[in-house]
């Protein structure tokens, strides 16, 4: 399977930077801008992540060899799941009603981009 070589480059470069992050700084002297690039760069790499399992997915279950940009798309947005867990979690606000208001979000992003895309 060929995977898009931009997002497996991005995914290896986030990866070494969030252990880089995570080895040499601390959440209280990395700042608000070390925060945001944290997890700019976790959506990085759970992106690659996610559009790889997608891609393999396609290509077993549904015997589909090419994956169009509309899932690229739905990828994108699934990725997107996991990093709201992880806002909520540090804000000490994970239960079960939010882990369904992520979900019900989650899915209705994919609607939307079901009728639009």
């Amino acid at each position: 399977m060929k995977h898009n070589r931009v997002i497996v480059a991005l995914s290896i470069i986030g990866l070494a930077a969030l252990i880089i992050m995570l080895t040499l700084t601390s959440p209280t002297e990395i700042g608000p801008l070390g925060v945001l690039l944290f997890f700019t760069t976790l959506y990085i790499v759970i992106f690659g992540l996610t559009s790889f399992i997608m891609r393999f997915f396609y290509h077993v279950a549904m015997r589909r060899d090419n994956f169009r940009n509309k899932d690229y798309i739905y990828a994108a947005v699934i990725s997107f799941g996991p990093i709201m867990v992880l806002m909520a979690r540090s804000f000490g606000a994970i239960n079960i009603w939010t882990i369904g208001l992520i979900l019900i979000f989650l899915f209705l992003a994919e609607f939307l981009v079901m009728k639009r895309a």
